[in-house]
Protein backbone atom coordinates (compact mmCIF):
# COMPACT_ATOMS: atom_id res chain seq x y z
CA UNK A 1 0.00 0.00 0.00
CA UNK A 2 1.03 3.61 -0.35
CA UNK A 3 1.28 6.87 1.59
CA UNK A 4 -1.76 9.21 0.49
CA UNK A 5 -2.02 10.42 -3.88
CA UNK A 6 -0.11 13.69 -3.90
CA UNK A 7 -1.42 12.93 -4.28
CA UNK A 8 10.33 -9.23 4.15
CA UNK A 9 11.46 -11.22 2.82
CA UNK A 10 14.25 -13.75 2.08
CA UNK A 11 16.60 -16.04 4.03
CA UNK A 12 20.06 -14.57 4.76
CA UNK A 13 22.62 -15.38 2.11
CA UNK A 14 25.63 -16.43 4.07
CA UNK A 15 28.01 -16.91 1.17
CA UNK A 16 31.27 -15.02 1.39
CA UNK A 17 30.99 -13.60 -2.12
CA UNK A 18 27.53 -12.28 -1.36
CA UNK A 19 28.76 -10.49 1.79
CA UNK A 20 31.64 -8.96 -0.16
CA UNK A 21 29.22 -7.74 -2.83
CA UNK A 22 27.05 -6.13 -0.19
CA UNK A 23 30.07 -4.53 1.47
CA UNK A 24 31.29 -3.03 -1.78
CA UNK A 25 27.81 -1.79 -2.68
CA UNK A 26 27.39 -0.11 0.69
CA UNK A 27 30.76 1.62 0.49
CA UNK A 28 29.79 3.16 -2.85
CA UNK A 29 26.57 4.66 -1.58
CA UNK A 30 26.22 8.38 -1.14
CA UNK A 31 23.94 8.77 1.89
CA UNK A 32 23.43 12.48 1.34
CA UNK A 33 21.55 12.53 -1.94
CA UNK A 34 18.08 11.68 -0.72
CA UNK A 35 16.99 14.25 1.75
CA UNK A 36 18.80 17.59 2.10
CA UNK A 37 17.55 19.63 5.03
CA UNK A 38 17.61 23.03 3.31
CA UNK A 39 14.51 23.84 1.21
CA UNK A 40 15.20 25.46 -2.13
CA UNK A 41 13.93 28.78 -3.38
CA UNK A 42 11.97 28.04 -6.52
CA UNK A 43 12.18 30.15 -9.64
CA UNK A 44 8.46 30.06 -10.47
CA UNK A 45 6.36 32.53 -8.53
CA UNK A 46 3.06 30.68 -8.61
CA UNK A 47 3.64 27.06 -9.33
CA UNK A 48 1.46 24.06 -8.56
CA UNK A 49 3.74 22.81 -5.80
CA UNK A 50 3.55 26.10 -3.91
CA UNK A 51 -0.20 26.21 -4.45
CA UNK A 52 -0.44 22.77 -2.89
CA UNK A 53 1.61 23.84 0.11
CA UNK A 54 -0.47 26.95 0.54
CA UNK A 55 -3.71 25.02 0.19
CA UNK A 56 -5.04 23.56 3.47
CA UNK A 57 -6.10 20.52 1.46
CA UNK A 58 -2.75 20.21 -0.31
CA UNK A 59 -1.11 18.26 2.47
CA UNK A 60 -4.06 15.91 2.53
CA UNK A 61 -3.60 15.23 -1.19
CA UNK A 62 0.00 14.29 -0.61
CA UNK A 63 -0.82 12.15 2.40
CA UNK A 64 -3.48 10.34 0.43
CA UNK A 65 -0.80 8.92 -1.84
CA UNK A 66 1.78 7.56 0.59
CA UNK A 67 2.84 3.95 0.28
CA UNK A 68 1.75 2.17 3.46
CA UNK A 69 2.61 -1.20 4.95
CA UNK A 70 0.21 -4.09 4.88
CA UNK A 71 1.49 -2.13 6.16
CA UNK A 72 33.66 7.99 32.65
CA UNK A 73 33.56 10.75 32.15
CA UNK A 74 36.07 13.55 32.21
CA UNK A 75 35.63 17.30 32.49
CA UNK A 76 35.86 19.08 29.15
CA UNK A 77 39.38 20.38 28.65
CA UNK A 78 39.93 24.08 28.26
CA UNK A 79 40.70 25.33 24.81
CA UNK A 80 44.23 26.51 24.29
CA UNK A 81 45.22 29.60 22.39
CA UNK A 82 47.28 27.68 19.86
CA UNK A 83 46.05 27.79 16.25
CA UNK A 84 43.44 25.23 15.31
CA UNK A 85 44.90 22.84 12.75
CA UNK A 86 42.87 21.24 10.01
CA UNK A 87 43.55 17.85 11.58
CA UNK A 88 41.47 18.95 14.57
CA UNK A 89 38.37 19.39 12.44
CA UNK A 90 36.08 16.84 10.82
CA UNK A 91 33.36 17.91 8.41
CA UNK A 92 30.24 15.77 8.17
CA UNK A 93 29.83 14.85 4.48
CA UNK A 94 26.25 16.15 4.33
CA UNK A 95 27.26 19.54 5.80
CA UNK A 96 25.06 19.21 8.88
CA UNK A 97 27.87 19.88 11.39
CA UNK A 98 31.61 20.34 11.91
CA UNK A 99 33.32 18.32 14.63
CA UNK A 100 36.13 20.07 16.51
CA UNK A 101 38.27 17.47 18.30
CA UNK A 102 39.20 18.57 21.84
CA UNK A 103 40.55 15.25 23.10
CA UNK A 104 41.50 12.52 20.70
CA UNK A 105 40.19 9.03 21.32
CA UNK A 106 42.18 5.83 21.20
CA UNK A 107 42.02 2.84 18.94
CA UNK A 108 40.52 2.64 15.47
CA UNK A 109 37.09 1.18 16.15
CA UNK A 110 34.01 3.37 16.03
CA UNK A 111 30.38 2.73 16.97
CA UNK A 112 28.35 0.88 14.36
CA UNK A 113 24.78 -0.20 13.98
CA UNK A 114 23.66 -1.75 17.28
CA UNK A 115 26.57 -0.36 19.35
CA UNK A 116 25.51 0.52 22.90
CA UNK A 117 27.19 3.84 23.73
CA UNK A 118 27.83 5.60 27.03
CA UNK A 119 28.20 9.31 26.37
CA UNK A 120 28.62 12.61 28.19
CA UNK A 121 26.68 15.53 26.78
CA UNK A 122 26.96 19.22 27.57
CA UNK A 123 25.05 22.16 26.09
CA UNK A 124 22.58 20.27 23.91
CA UNK A 125 19.15 21.95 23.57
CA UNK A 126 16.13 20.38 25.20
CA UNK A 127 14.66 19.23 21.90
CA UNK A 128 17.71 17.05 21.27
CA UNK A 129 16.38 14.50 23.75
CA UNK A 130 19.88 14.09 25.18
CA UNK A 131 20.06 15.04 28.90
CA UNK A 132 22.97 16.97 30.40
CA UNK A 133 25.73 14.69 31.65
CA UNK A 134 25.96 10.90 31.25
CA UNK A 135 23.54 9.05 29.05
CA UNK A 136 23.26 5.72 27.21
CA UNK A 137 21.90 5.06 23.75
CA UNK A 138 22.12 2.51 20.97
CA UNK A 139 23.14 3.44 17.43
CA UNK A 140 20.36 2.90 14.92
CA UNK A 141 17.83 1.70 17.47
CA UNK A 142 15.00 3.45 19.26
CA UNK A 143 12.81 6.50 18.70
CA UNK A 144 15.43 8.72 20.41
CA UNK A 145 17.12 9.14 17.03
CA UNK A 146 14.18 10.93 15.41
CA UNK A 147 14.63 14.65 14.91
CA UNK A 148 17.42 16.74 13.44
CA UNK A 149 19.51 16.96 16.63
CA UNK A 150 19.22 13.30 17.47
CA UNK A 151 20.16 12.20 13.98
CA UNK A 152 23.12 14.57 14.15
CA UNK A 153 24.24 12.97 17.43
CA UNK A 154 24.13 9.53 15.89
CA UNK A 155 26.16 10.61 12.85
CA UNK A 156 28.73 12.21 15.15
CA UNK A 157 29.05 9.08 17.30
CA UNK A 158 29.67 6.96 14.21
CA UNK A 159 32.75 9.13 13.51
CA UNK A 160 34.23 8.96 17.06
CA UNK A 161 36.72 6.65 18.77
CA UNK A 162 36.50 5.65 22.43
CA UNK A 163 37.47 8.48 24.78
CA UNK A 164 37.10 11.15 22.10
CA UNK A 165 35.72 14.51 23.19
CA UNK A 166 34.42 16.95 20.61
CA UNK A 167 32.68 20.27 20.22
CA UNK A 168 30.03 20.45 17.52
CA UNK A 169 29.54 23.47 15.32
CA UNK A 170 26.03 23.34 13.90
CA UNK A 171 24.77 25.82 11.26
CA UNK A 172 22.06 28.02 12.72
CA UNK A 173 22.75 27.06 16.33
CA UNK A 174 23.44 30.17 18.42
CA UNK A 175 23.33 28.64 21.91
CA UNK A 176 26.23 27.63 24.16
CA UNK A 177 28.92 25.29 22.84
CA UNK A 178 27.68 21.75 22.34
CA UNK A 179 30.12 19.10 23.55
CA UNK A 180 29.98 15.33 23.35
CA UNK A 181 32.28 12.66 24.81
CA UNK A 182 32.16 9.00 23.82
CA UNK A 183 33.09 7.26 27.07
CA UNK A 184 32.63 3.66 25.91
CA UNK A 185 30.70 1.53 23.45
CA UNK A 186 30.01 -2.08 22.58
CA UNK A 187 30.84 -3.61 19.23
CA UNK A 188 28.22 -3.28 16.53
CA UNK A 189 28.10 -4.20 12.87
CA UNK A 190 28.38 -2.32 9.62
CA UNK A 191 25.20 -2.37 7.58
CA UNK A 192 26.86 -4.52 4.92
CA UNK A 193 27.55 -7.14 7.58
CA UNK A 194 23.84 -7.65 8.24
CA UNK A 195 21.99 -10.50 6.62
CA UNK A 196 19.28 -9.93 4.05
CA UNK A 197 16.44 -10.65 6.45
CA UNK A 198 17.93 -8.31 9.10
CA UNK A 199 18.27 -5.46 6.61
CA UNK A 200 14.74 -5.92 5.36
CA UNK A 201 13.32 -6.04 8.88
CA UNK A 202 15.14 -2.82 9.86
CA UNK A 203 14.02 -1.16 6.62
CA UNK A 204 10.39 -2.05 7.32
CA UNK A 205 10.67 -0.53 10.80
CA UNK A 206 12.02 2.68 9.30
CA UNK A 207 9.27 2.72 6.70
CA UNK A 208 6.53 2.29 9.31
CA UNK A 209 8.05 5.06 11.44
CA UNK A 210 8.29 7.31 8.39
CA UNK A 211 4.61 6.84 7.58
CA UNK A 212 3.73 7.62 11.18
CA UNK A 213 5.74 10.85 11.07
CA UNK A 214 4.27 11.86 7.71
CA UNK A 215 0.73 11.45 9.00
CA UNK A 216 1.69 13.51 12.04
CA UNK A 217 2.71 16.40 9.75
CA UNK A 218 6.47 15.86 9.92
CA UNK A 219 7.63 15.28 6.31
CA UNK A 220 11.25 16.07 7.21
CA UNK A 221 11.38 13.30 9.81
CA UNK A 222 9.53 10.97 7.46
CA UNK A 223 12.06 11.65 4.69
CA UNK A 224 14.93 10.72 7.01
CA UNK A 225 13.24 7.42 7.84
CA UNK A 226 12.53 6.57 4.21
CA UNK A 227 16.11 7.50 3.31
CA UNK A 228 17.55 5.20 5.98
CA UNK A 229 15.32 2.37 4.80
CA UNK A 230 16.46 2.85 1.22
CA UNK A 231 20.15 2.87 2.18
CA UNK A 232 19.65 -0.52 3.80
CA UNK A 233 17.78 -2.02 0.84
CA UNK A 234 20.13 -0.59 -1.79
CA UNK A 235 22.88 -2.90 -0.53
CA UNK A 236 20.87 -5.97 -1.57
CA UNK A 237 21.48 -7.60 -4.98
CA UNK A 238 19.39 -6.29 -7.90
CA UNK A 239 16.60 -5.98 -8.54
CA UNK A 240 16.08 -5.62 -4.79
CA UNK A 241 12.82 -5.99 -2.89
CA UNK A 242 9.64 -4.33 -4.24
CA UNK A 243 9.49 -2.14 -1.14
CA UNK A 244 12.09 0.12 -2.74
CA UNK A 245 9.47 1.39 -5.17
CA UNK A 246 7.06 2.37 -2.40
CA UNK A 247 9.87 4.03 -0.42
CA UNK A 248 10.96 6.19 -3.37
CA UNK A 249 7.33 7.18 -4.02
CA UNK A 250 6.83 8.12 -0.37
CA UNK A 251 10.09 10.04 -0.34
CA UNK A 252 8.92 12.06 -3.35
CA UNK A 253 5.78 13.11 -1.45
CA UNK A 254 7.95 14.35 1.43
CA UNK A 255 10.30 16.19 -0.91
CA UNK A 256 7.42 18.07 -2.52
CA UNK A 257 6.20 19.26 0.87
CA UNK A 258 9.75 20.27 1.82
CA UNK A 259 10.11 22.43 -1.31
CA UNK A 260 12.60 20.12 -3.00
CA UNK A 261 11.02 19.43 -6.43
CA UNK A 262 14.36 18.54 -8.07
CA UNK A 263 14.78 15.69 -5.59
CA UNK A 264 11.15 14.67 -5.99
CA UNK A 265 11.74 14.28 -9.73
CA UNK A 266 14.72 12.01 -9.05
CA UNK A 267 12.74 9.87 -6.62
CA UNK A 268 9.86 9.53 -9.08
CA UNK A 269 12.28 8.63 -11.87
CA UNK A 270 13.48 5.68 -9.81
CA UNK A 271 9.94 4.52 -9.26
CA UNK A 272 9.07 4.80 -12.94
CA UNK A 273 12.19 2.91 -13.99
CA UNK A 274 10.72 -0.10 -12.23
CA UNK A 275 7.02 0.63 -12.81
CA UNK A 276 6.47 2.93 -15.81
CA UNK A 277 2.73 3.13 -15.12
CA UNK A 278 2.95 4.06 -11.44
CA UNK A 279 0.24 6.75 -11.27
CA UNK A 280 1.28 8.38 -8.02
CA UNK A 281 4.87 8.74 -9.22
CA UNK A 282 3.67 10.22 -12.52
CA UNK A 283 1.42 12.65 -10.68
CA UNK A 284 4.11 13.73 -8.21
CA UNK A 285 6.69 14.10 -10.96
CA UNK A 286 4.23 16.26 -12.88
CA UNK A 287 3.76 18.54 -9.87
CA UNK A 288 7.52 18.70 -9.32
CA UNK A 289 8.22 19.51 -12.97
CA UNK A 290 5.68 22.32 -12.85
CA UNK A 291 7.38 23.72 -9.75
CA UNK A 292 10.68 23.69 -11.66
CA UNK A 293 9.10 25.50 -14.61
CA UNK A 294 9.25 22.47 -16.91
CA UNK A 295 5.66 22.91 -18.03
CA UNK A 296 5.76 20.62 -21.06
CA UNK A 297 7.13 17.75 -18.99
CA UNK A 298 4.54 18.43 -16.29
CA UNK A 299 1.75 18.36 -18.88
CA UNK A 300 2.99 15.06 -20.30
CA UNK A 301 3.06 13.34 -16.90
CA UNK A 302 -0.33 14.62 -15.81
CA UNK A 303 -1.94 13.60 -19.09
CA UNK A 304 -0.57 10.08 -18.63
CA UNK A 305 -2.31 9.93 -15.27
CA UNK A 306 -5.61 11.11 -16.74
CA UNK A 307 -5.35 8.69 -19.66
CA UNK A 308 -5.51 5.83 -17.17
CA UNK A 309 -7.70 7.50 -14.55
CA UNK A 310 -9.86 10.21 -16.20
CA UNK A 311 -11.65 10.94 -12.92
CA UNK A 312 -8.49 11.72 -10.98
CA UNK A 313 -9.42 15.14 -9.58
CA UNK A 314 -5.96 15.94 -8.24
CA UNK A 315 -4.42 15.42 -11.68
CA UNK A 316 -7.24 17.42 -13.33
CA UNK A 317 -6.66 20.36 -11.00
CA UNK A 318 -2.89 20.35 -11.44
CA UNK A 319 -3.15 20.10 -15.21
CA UNK A 320 -5.49 23.09 -15.18
CA UNK A 321 -2.93 25.09 -13.21
CA UNK A 322 -0.18 24.11 -15.64
CA UNK A 323 -2.30 25.19 -18.62
CA UNK A 324 -2.81 28.62 -17.00
CA UNK A 325 0.92 28.95 -16.40
CA UNK A 326 1.64 28.03 -20.03
CA UNK A 327 -0.79 30.69 -21.27
CA UNK A 328 0.80 33.34 -19.06
CA UNK A 329 4.24 32.35 -20.25
CA UNK A 330 3.21 32.44 -23.92
CA UNK A 331 1.53 35.82 -23.46
CA UNK A 332 4.67 37.18 -21.88
CA UNK A 333 6.79 35.92 -24.76
CA UNK A 334 4.44 37.43 -27.30
CA UNK A 335 4.53 40.79 -25.57
CA UNK A 336 8.31 40.70 -25.48
CA UNK A 337 8.49 39.98 -29.22
CA UNK A 338 6.12 42.87 -30.01
CA UNK A 339 8.31 45.26 -28.05
CA UNK A 340 11.41 43.94 -29.77
CA UNK A 341 10.06 44.22 -33.34
CA UNK A 342 7.22 46.72 -32.93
Amino acid sequence: MELPPVSPMREEDASQSQQQWEKNSWEKLDPTTQFPTEPLELGVSQDPARQILGDPQGSEKLVAGLELDADKSQEPTKETLEPLHASHLWYCPDGSFVKKIITRGHGLDKPKLGSHCRVLAFGFPFESGLPEGPSELTVGVGSWKEGTWRELIEKCLESMCQGEEVELQVPGHSGPPVKLTLDSFTQGRDSWELGTSEKEALAMEERARGTELFRAGNPEGAARCYGRALRLLLTLPPPGPPERTALHANLAACQLLLGQPHLAVQSCDRVLEREPGHLKALYRRGVAQAALGNLEKATADLKKVLAVDPQNRAAQEELGKVVILEKKRDAGLAQGLRKMFG
